[in-house]
């Protein structure tokens, strides 16, 4: 197996991990379900072209797309089949999982114009929330295309709980799916609901059963199936395939993989305030403009480095590779590399001048930025070779200015305060319970001096060692920017900071602690 495939699975294999933790009251009837689904999607017949699907989609009288809800181009990808639909000339409905079937007087008197969008939005519960993750972007965006285009909206999803929430509501569908596909005028009916439904012995199966003596041509259209890209991982076809078509006739859609998929859920459940998915245009881009931005508040000239600096996201199969093609790295470093990648951990490297995004996410693009700029200001200085207890002083302070960094461009990121650090303590376990612990002992310890404080490191454990100075970075960046935004820190300093070789981080770490702490205007010590 290739070491890129190998990774990508790896990853896949983690994050799947992560996410059956947080999903809770997955039932004997929910798994069976899930189980059909993967039967169905375990592989391929052939490879077909995109002309081909959208002949088969103007052909079919009920389209059944897949949708993975936490990621945009899910919903993007349906929204150009419905075009291509409306291609045929035909009457084209829009049946949408995203609106319950409760709320269809208000979804019809918003399209008539007899709603403001503001009150449809609230009864279908998608006002924005603290985060622009999950925040009902997908479905404003589906509701519109609808309104400009003149076309019907059917909701067809139920609220139901127990074991037998998915038949209830799949059957509830199937009402209002036949109930319009049934019309004389024969419509096309183009259906968006999550991908396990769509599997033919579910949700189709239903909407046969409804239908009866008025038979109708369905067409089942999953999108980036988990079983259908690996195969074509492995055989090496990824990239020279944008659909195949399944050994029932079913027809996959490929355009992201299953690990962006998972990505987008969990970006949506690990969402800051303020934070926003990087879907407007490229990661690449956005990085770039926020470098520039940082670099500008930094007094630090990023421009001609910004040429040649790499970012690399989920997205990319290759990542160890490239690293490696642009610095020479030892396989122990190499090795240390991918446990950071499978960790979900952003990071940005000086030696490959390459960022790496574990996630679309905003602020951590922003925090990747800010160690990039910082980068251009010392250069080999933030690799300098230190002894461990500096090593750990060191990493604090590059923390702190990439969390005050990410909060230049997001004012509204929040940082966990040590309440959150002594409930993490309290409620948590394992190697978060024991991170919880060292912040909380390291931060009563700094008032007593760093003589104290230092006594208290976790030097011989990687996980510990992240863990601990990431923390205690975040709070010293978070201070940093209050102190800014509040003029108690100048721009002069922040930019002497941003071009410190941290030569005593030890030193820096507890004169900026104590600088802040007492909110006067005396010098840090910084070097320029």
């Amino acid at each position: 197996m290739r070491d890129s495939l190998a990774l990508h699975l790896a990853l896949f294999r983690r994050q799947r991990a992560q996410i059956a933790r947080v999903v809770d009251g997955q039932t004997e009837a929910f798994r069976a379900y899930e189980a059909r689904y993967r039967r169905r999607t375990a592989g391929y017949r052939r490879i077909v072209t995109p002309p081909a699907v959208h002949q088969q989609v103007q052909a079919s009288d009920v389209v059944y797309v897949g949708d993975y809800h936490t990621l945009p181009l899910a919903q993007e990808t349906y929204l150009m089949l419905v075009e291509r639909a409306l291609a045929s000339g035909r009457r084209v409905v829009m049946a949408l999982e995203c609106v319950e079937g409760r709320h269809q007087a208000s979804v019809d008197a918003w399209l008539a114009g007899r709603l403001p969008e503001r009150s449809l939005l609230s009864r279908l519960g998608l006002t924005s929330g603290a985060s622009g993750f999950g925040s009902g972007a997908g479905p404003r965006a589906l509701l519109s295309f609808a309104r400009r285009h003149r076309l019907e909206v059917v909701g067809i999803d139920r609220r139901a709980q127990g074991e037998r929430s998915l038949a209830l509501r799949d059957a509830y569908a199937a009402e209002r799916i036949a109930r319009v596909a049934r019309a004389e005028d024969r419509p096309l009916v183009m259906v968006l609901v999550g991908q396990y439904h769509v599997a033919p012995c579910h949700l189709p199966a239903q909407v046969e059963r409804a239908l009866g003596a008025d038979a109708r041509r369905g067409l089942v259209v999953y999108q980036n199936a988990e079983g259908v890209w690996w195969r074509l991982a492995r055989e090496g076809r990824v990239g020279a395939a944008e659909a195949v078509e399944l050994a029932d006739g079913s027809l996959c859609l490929l355009n992201a993989s299953p690990v962006v998929c998972q990505q987008s859920f969990l970006d949506y459940l690990e969402a800051e305030a303020g934070d926003a998915p990087l879907v407007d245009r490229s990661a690449a881009e956005r990085f770039r403009e926020m470098s520039e931005l940082i670099g500008r508040l930094a007094g630090v000239p990023v421009g001609r480095a910004l040429d040649s600096v790499e970012v690399a996201t989920v997205a990319d199969g290759d990542v160890l590779a490239r690293i490696q093609r642009r610095g020479r790295f030892t396989h122990s470093e190499l090795a240390q590399l991918r446990r950071h990648i499978l960790s979900r951990e952003s990071g940005y490297i000086p030696r490959a001048r390459m960022a790496w995004l574990a996630s679309l996410s905003l602020n951590h693009a922003a925090e990747e930025a800010a160690h990039f700029v910082r980068h251009c200001a010392v250069g080999d200085a933030m690799e300098a070779p230190r002894r461990a207890s500096e090593a750990f002083y060191a990493r604090c302070m590059e923390e702190a200015l990439g969390f005050f960094g990410s909060k230049l461009v997001n004012p509204r990121r929040s940082c966990p305060g040590l309440a959150e650090w002594a409930k993490r303590f309290g409620e948590g376990r394992g190697v978060e319970r024991q991170i919880a612990a060292f912040v909380l002992a390291h931060k009563a310890a700094e008032t007593e001096g760093p003589e104290e404080a230092v006594k208290l490191l976790p030097l011989r454990k990687d996980r510990l060692f992240h863990g601990v100075s990431h923390a205690l970075g975040y709070l010293l960046g978070d201070r940093l920017y209050q102190a800014f935004d509040e003029g108690r820190v100048a721009r002069p300093e922040v930019q002497a900071l941003f071009r410190d070789p941290f030569e005593d981080p030890r030193g820096a770490y507890f004169a900026w602690n104590e600088r802040l702490g007492t909110g006067g205007r005396a010098s840090a010590g910084t070097q320029g």
